[in-house]
């Protein structure tokens, strides 16, 4: 009794006769090796590579698990050496020329709502995030935002400024 593979091959196998003659011998010149000659392992790989079904099903998947917090409320003292900060920051940047002579270096920590709409956590929660560059503009009045490089925050959420102590020095 012959196999396929591991099996023994069914009695009534379809293709019985086909299975017997084994691979295809070729000659090196063969009709049908000029025109199909054989495939690198490379391409052949390619061929047989697994491919995204569902696109961007992992990716919602994995964002499901990140995890997310409730925005912090400041204390009065925070609150008020967050507004110290802002005020001299806003005094160090109140137009560009003055932004670009500074150059005032912050690092900012903000909180960022969670964005995904599918996440339960959409609207309620968030997490913080931190951004260093130069701080370019502080809208307290119109915008209400900090930007720092290209990013705008929005004063609200901006949980603490840390900066090079030398600009807090020069601003007073």
């Amino acid at each position: 009794m012959n196999t396929i593979g591991m099996m023994a091959m069914p009695a009534g196998f379809r293709y019985r006769d086909v299975f017997l003659k084994g691979r295809p011998q070729h000659e090196r010149l063969d009709a049908f090796l000029v025109r199909h000659p054989k495939m690198d392992a490379g391409r052949r790989a390619k061929i047989f590579a697994p491919f995204d079904a569902l696109r961007g099903f992992n990716e919602a998947v994995a964002a499901k698990d990140e995890l997310y917090e409730d925005r912090a409320v400041l204390s009065r003292e925070d609150a008020e050496e967050l507004s110290r900060k802002l005020e001299i920051l806003s005094s160090l940047t109140q137009h560009s020329r003055m932004a670009r002579k500074n150059r005032v270096q912050v690092t900012v920590t903000y909180f960022e709502s969670c964005s995904d709409e599918n996440h339960e956590a959409y609207g309620r929660r968030g997490r913080y995030r931190t951004v260093s560059g130069i701080c370019r503009n502080v809208d307290a009045e119109v915008t209400r935002t900090l930007q720092v490089d290209g990013r705008r925050i929005p004063l609200d959420d901006i949980r603490g400024i840390e900066t090079d102590g030398r600009q807090e020095d020069n601003a007073k």
